[in-house]
């Protein structure tokens, strides 16, 4: 298997964990705030990877300089945008901010471009971003006709957008993965956030005044700690391991087409000719900008700049 092909499958994998999570929230926020659900989450996630590591014996590092890193990242990566994300779920549909959320590829292969070494802006990256988002798009196009959302919800989405990238950006800038034993960054950035999430929760919300949770809801909570924190983010590290950020950030176009496949296996929709396009230029485009699919002589077209 070619190094190319385990990547992509890698991604795939990364987008089943995460496609369910926007259901997930939808279904949770009607009971819990949103600040409690994240910080939920991220404790649970943090508990199921410590538990593994404790079974497999391994020592969580020191305190030394990386935990400054491994805040910012818990910050970037997890407090902040997953708690963007829930606060939005409230004024936005989920097909704006589907839309929204594909904003992140294009803002991590420009910053990638800067800061990251061996991962430049090149043609195969724009043409595979280009192709990626545009099916996205179709994906999506007939919902967003008659979508809702406030000018609120856009900019949290927004701004979440922004912080993913910048987080795929400084982890592989800042936190060599070889460094650690697997699922320790994760498990110590997991937990980081659980603490900030947790303070934030009780200063703003007033989590321990619930008294009421429906079961979908504590099941979605409970699969958002299990599939979209603790599994999504071992995998996650796994393919900072393996490839550059700029491909991991096309995740954020896959997740849409799990969506529309698990409707279609679980819910019995129907597709239109645009969900069937929609998919095949998503694939197509990450597999463009991972060399699965060659472009023609590639090079740098930012060095310029």
């Amino acid at each position: 298997m070619t190094n190319s092909v385990r990547n992509f499958l890698w991604l795939l994998l990364l987008a089943l964990f995460w496609g369910p999570s926007f259901l997930f929230i939808k279904i949770a926020v009607e009971y819990v705030q949103p600040l409690t659900i994240t910080a939920i989450r991220m404790g649970l996630g943090s508990l199921i990877l410590y538990s593994i590591l404790k079974f497999q014996k391994v020592k969580l590092p020191k305190f030394k300089k990386v935990w400054k890193h491994f805040t910012v990242a818990a910050l970037f990566q997890g407090a902040i945008p997953f708690t963007l994300f829930a606060v939005g779920e409230k004024t936005i549909d989920s097909s704006i901010a589907s839309i929204i959320s594909g904003s992140t590829p294009l803002f991590t292969i420009i910053l990638a471009h800067y800061f990251v070494k061996h991962d430049r802006f090149t043609k195969a990256k724009l043409t595979g971003a280009s192709l990626g988002f545009f099916g996205l798009f179709l994906l999506i196009a007939p919902a967003l006709l008659t979508a809702q959302g406030s000018f609120f919800g856009f900019a949290t989405f927004l701004m979440a957008s922004m912080c993913y990238a910048i987080a795929f950006v400084y982890v592989k800038k800042f936190i060599d993965i070889s460094k650690y034993p697997p699922l320790t960054v994760p498990a110590i950035q997991l937990f980081i956030s659980f603490l900030v999430l947790t303070m934030a929760a009780l200063i703003f919300e007033d989590p321990l005044s619930i008294q009421y949770v429906s079961m979908p809801a504590m099941l979605s909570i409970l699969g958002l700690s299990v599939f979209g924190t603790a599994l999504a983010f071992a995998v996650y590290y796994k393919l900072i391991s393996l490839a550059n950020v700029s491909y991991i950030a096309m995740v954020n176009y896959i997740v849409p087409v799990f969506g529309v496949v698990l409707g279609m296996l679980v819910l019995d929709e129907q597709l239109a000719w645009n969900s069937y396009l929609g998919c095949l230029l998503v694939l197509f485009g990450v597999m463009v900008a991972n060399g699965m699919i060659k472009m023609p002589k590639q090079k740098n077209i930012l060095d310029v700049m």
